[in-house]
């Protein structure tokens, strides 16, 4: 897990930020003395930090520098509440947290800011040393992320820095990444999706581009002028990205370089497939993971299928209620097995408890088809209504028939067993008659909704997914 050999091409691969360039060797350069300063700071192999900050070139040249020196890297998203922080801090047992200059953070913690490793790095020396990932690869702790806790509380998800990488190299294996690509992943750095896209570009010495993913606009800009090859982002960005090129059609060019938009973290509704394909003429490229268990299939250029074929080295099947493999064709609950999961979740004391081995179920429905390409139908959350048991993801699914978006939030009712309530994004307002006849329309009667409620856009937690938490609140409401 050394540095990979620099390329030849004339064009030598950069990272690009919006307020820098540099090229990987130079960045490599940085990273190096960024890595002298933190071991100033005390900290040496296996010793626990905390990396709390938003997307930036200091943020890599950090990041990478614990790599480097084989630090157990809690990473925290640049918005999560001092309190949360602090709770993970504890409970991870960090020796030191760093931190810009935008991250809430607990004023007791005695934050080591960026800005106080770049500034001594700057004058420092150049030796003969290249990064080598090879300790931290060895670490069954080398990565502790959290998920979202967008359906209950976070959880602190133990990884190996081994087989982290390795699921990456399987992941760019199958995709088709490259040296002559330019990476522009529009994501928060600090979750899997951002990461793996972060490292990828890295094991293949490619082009990264560091946009500012909350502007699309600005991004888009950035897009061309790097000559962006590949885009990696949620649904709800791609959606976003649409309507920008829609209502300014002098955006469109600046994605012509683009030769894979590819999708994640979010389940991929089928209007917005063909918006794409309509407009652009190329498909989503959709997949499938999470933070536990990796990335672990992608539709490609030469397979645009649903989610795609599972990697190299992982195994996928879908089984029924009872546990036994159902045949192609046929839904039930998505189990998978890979080499390159989590080694644990962290308890409440701060130990790690193991994670199983062998197949694992994800509480996620889906159905293979004949050729193994994984279709996602949603999450296994069974409600009861009226004597009928429904999979509310899976009614979101059908409803996309609408071509509009759409989420369903099952509220307890004493009499039904359950409410459905609709919550549809349309820009255009129509109201929610309009939306009601629509679905009763395509819907059969124990399926459609007791109230449907119009948004013109779903709120979003971190990782860009619609926010299941703030959804229920409006439901409640």
């Amino acid at each position: 897990m050394t540095a990979a050999k620099t390329t030849t091409d004339a064009r030598p691969a950069k990272i690009f930020a919006p307020d820098s360039v540099q090229t990987l060797e130079e960045f490599e350069r940085d990273a190096l003395r960024v890595a002298a300063v933190i071991r100033d700071h005390g900290v040496g192999p296996g010793d626990r930090v905390m990396l709390k900050a938003g997307n930036s070139a200091a943020y890599l040249s950090v990041l990478f520098a614990l790599m480097h020196i084989g630090a157990s890297i809690v990473l925290v998203d640049q918005q999560e509440r001092a309190e949360e922080a602090r709770r993970i801090a504890l409970r991870t047992g960090v020796k030191v947290t760093f931190v810009d200059d935008d991250a809430p953070v607990d004023a007791d913690a005695d934050p080591v800011h960026l800005y106080q490793l770049l500034v001594p790095a700057a004058g420092a020396l150049d030796g003969a040393e290249r990064l080598s990932f090879d300790t931290w690869g060895r670490l069954p702790d080398g990565l502790i992320m959290w998920t979202s806790g967008s359906t209950g509380s976070p959880k602190g998800v133990v990884k190996s820095g081994g087989k982290f990488l390795r699921n990456l190299e399987r992941n760019a294996a199958q995709v088709g990444h490259r040296e002559s690509d330019v990476l522009l992943p529009l994501l928060p750095f600090a979750h899997q999706y951002g990461l793996s896209m972060v490292l990828i570009a890295w094991l293949t010495r490619c082009s990264l581009v560091i946009a500012p993913y909350r502007r699309l606009d600005h991004a888009l800009r950035m897009a061309g002028q790097t000559g962006a090859t590949v885009v990696d982002a949620t649904p709800s960005s791609y959606r976003s990205m649409l309507n920008l090129v829609t209502r300014k059609p002098a955006l469109r060019a600046h994605l012509e370089s683009a030769r894979m938009f590819c999708v994640g973290a979010a389940p991929l509704d089928a209007p917005l497939v063909a918006r794409y394909e309509a407009e652009f003429g190329m498909p989503l490229l959709d997949s499938y993971g999470s933070t536990e268990l990796g990335n672990i299939a992608f539709a490609t250029l030469d397979n645009p299928v649903a989610c795609g074929r599972a990697m190299e080295g992982i195994g996928v099947r879908v089984v029924d209620e009872e546990g036994r493999p159902v045949p192609a064709g046929e839904a039930g609950e998505i189990e998978v097995d890979t080499p390159d999961g989590l080694e644990g979740l962290i308890a409440e004391d701060g130990t790690v408890q193991p994670a199983p081995s062998g197949w694992q179920p994800t509480g996620d429905l889906g159905r293979l088809d004949e050729h193994g390409n994984l279709f996602v139908l949603g999450r296994k959350l069974a409600v009861h209504r009226n004597g009928y048991t429904l999979y509310p993801e899976v009614i979101e699914r059908k409803a996309e028939a609408a071509q509009c978006p759409v989420r369903i939030v099952p509220l307890p009712d004493e009499r039904r067993g359950t409410q459905l309530v609709f919550f549809v994004e349309d820009e255009q307002e129509r109201d929610a008659a309009h939306w009601r006849e629509v679905f009763n329309g395509l819907l059969p009667a124990f399926e459609q909704p007791n109230r449907v409620v119009v948004l013109d856009r779903f709120p979003l937690n971190r990782n860009g997914k619609p926010d299941k938490r703030a959804l229920e609140s409006l439901a409640r409401q």
